[in-house]
């Protein structure tokens, strides 16, 4: 028993192990199988049941830097995979998300096209204003809103001929100054926000609060066209109406600088006539100056004076 070393953890006490026998009496024998085995057990399974390409393995196996013992270039590190999660979710990372200059691609999905403004649903089953030329449509007209009734929210559309921004505010009066703004601003990104403001008299705050949800927005043609929706019934806010009541509506459009809104193209921009209930759809068209010249009142009576002097002659 002398004889024995620990070394018999290894492969080759497992080949003596199980080589173990004659010249001795079976009395002998017995000890010195009792003996073997009672050494086995203290060197643990691996001993005997290491699989060669295992770390640590023994001769013939890998060592600790996953390369064979007794291989020559003993220095050279044989690549090993680590199979922890994390290393599997970074390679797969690495292979999955990054070109080939290492640069992550964009993984955003992708932007559903805008759904273009419906016209032929004006006065039926959405309320629109129309400012322009006689005719025109929300892709046409310089200034266009529709609104309708979504559940407990309005949903309203805005478009203008303008590279800026598009606006509707809500008045107790058709004057500028305490009033609930809602405005679609294209910034230098190319992306159209939907951003809340209050009119401080003839200046626009810009509130934090913002009672938009599902924004949309879209520049194309020289014109900002955006949808969102709003709650009908809002807390009590200063800066917030509630849309359940009836209110003037003010339309405006103008530029933007650095996604910041400016001052409106037109001086005395466009109203509603009466105040705007959301549960009445009317079809409202408006038009614009360069329109209204010949539909005065005045102007026409100067029409048929001029005619009439130029047909009967000077005396």
């Amino acid at each position: 028993m002398r004889s024995l070393r620990w070394e018999a953890a290894g492969a080759g006490g497992c080949a003596a192990a199980r080589a173990a026998g004659g010249g001795r009496t079976p009395m002998a024998r017995s000890r010195r199988s009792w003996a073997q085995l009672l050494l086995l057990l203290l060197a643990g399974p691996a001993a005997c049941a290491a699989s060669p390409a295992d770390d640590g393995a023994g001769p013939g196996g890998r060592g600790p830097r996953g390369r064979a013992r007794g291989d020559s270039g003993g220095d050279e590190a044989v690549p090993r995979h680590d199979s922890s999660y994390g290393t599997f979710a970074g390679e797969f990372y690495d292979l999955r998300y990054l070109s080939e200059e290492g640069y992550p691609f964009p993984t955003a999905p992708p932007v559903d096209p805008f759904a273009k403004i419906k016209v032929d649903d004006c006065g039926k089953t959405k309320g629109c204003f129309r400012y322009g030329k006689p005719g025109c449509n929300a892709e046409t007209c310089d200034y266009f809103l529709s609104y309708r009734m979504i559940g407990a929210d309005v949903e309203f559309e805005l478009s203008a001929d303008t590279d800026g921004w598009v606006a509707v505010g809500f008045s107790s009066d058709k004057k500028m100054g305490g009033d609930d703004v809602m405005a679609c601003v294209h910034d230098d990104n190319g992306r159209v926000r939907i951003q809340h403001f209050y009119n401080v008299g003839q200046w626009a705050k810009e509130i934090q609060r913002n009672p938009a949800r599902d924004e949309e927005g879209v520049f194309e043609n020289n014109r900002v066209t955006c949808r969102f929706k709003r709650p009908v019934n809002v807390p009590r806010d200063e800066t917030i109406v509630d849309l359940h009541l009836s209110w003037y509506y003010l339309f405006a459009w103008g530029p933007a600088i650095q996604g910041s809104i400016t001052r409106h193209d037109i001086d005395s921009p466009p109203t509603s006539e009466r105040v705007v209930s959301i549960y009445k759809y009317e079809d409202i068209f408006m038009p614009s100056a360069a329109y209204q010249t010949f539909s005065s009142p005045f102007c026409l009576l100067l029409i048929v004076a001029l005619t009439f002097y130029l047909l009967m002659g000077t005396p």
